[in-house]
């Protein structure tokens, strides 16, 4: 089961990465904050039976953290504050997270932690110039 969350969150990844480049939308880095939110979100929800069987009442906050983290980002992107330092934080949340319960489930969350890291560093890619 987290071998299939795994999989489908890289293809997610990949998929969100090639409309990225493909269509340069001009509002690149929300696609990417939805897209880390979106699929960390799925990841949780694949994972909510197997988790709730083997751990219990814990799964909450098992599958809790990594979604709140996600979420962070965009919810700063809502107020226009601090986006850059929301997404490296929540990357490194999802990163600690998935390291912590990386021979259980945590190995599913971290495909989400590429879109936030490519969100924070589109900050600082050169802008293209104008003729």
């Amino acid at each position: 089961m987290t071998g299939l969350a795994t999989v489908g969150a890289l293809v997610g990844v990949l998929l969100v990465g090639l409309v990225v480049l493909v269509r340069k939308p001009a509002n690149a880095r929300s696609v990417l904050r939805w897209s880390a939110l979106a699929i960390t979100v799925l990841v949780a929800a694949v994972l909510v039976p197997f988790t709730v069987n083997d751990s219990g009442a814990a799964a909450g906050y098992l599958l809790g953290i990594p979604v709140v983290a996600a979420l962070l980002p965009v919810l700063a992107q809502q107020t226009g504050r601090l986006t850059i330092v929301a997404d490296l934080a929540a990357a490194l949340v999802l990163t600690g997270w998935g390291l912590l319960l990386g021979l259980g489930i945590g190995v599913a969350f971290l495909p989400g932690v590429i879109l936030l890291i490519a969100s924070a560093a589109g900050t600082w890619a050169p802008r293209p110039s104008t003729p």
